[in-house]
């Protein structure tokens, strides 16, 4: 038995397969799915799209984040 997730964009054209072994349970190979699908990506992109962001404000904030790494990183040396 296999779950398949099809993403609905067109530039997406991977599957994800979990293979499901014989005497695992469910909820096993839900979990690795989620994990599958998390890794790609496709929500995260989503999330951004549902809002145009513009080229300044998307800078602005890597900077911003740059910044709160960094510090994080002096903080724990």
């Amino acid at each position: 038995m296999s779950i398949f997730a099809i993403p609905n964009e067109r530039r997406y054209t991977h599957m994800i397969i979990v293979n499901v072994k014989d005497g695992e349970s469910l909820d096993k190979a839900l979990k690795r799915f989620k994990k599958k699908f998390e890794k790609t990506g496709v929500l995260r992109e989503l999330r951004s799209r549902q809002a145009f962001e513009k080229k300044s404000v998307a800078h602005r904030n890597k900077i911003k984040l740059a910044v709160y790494k960094q510090g994080m990183n002096q903080e724990t040396n």
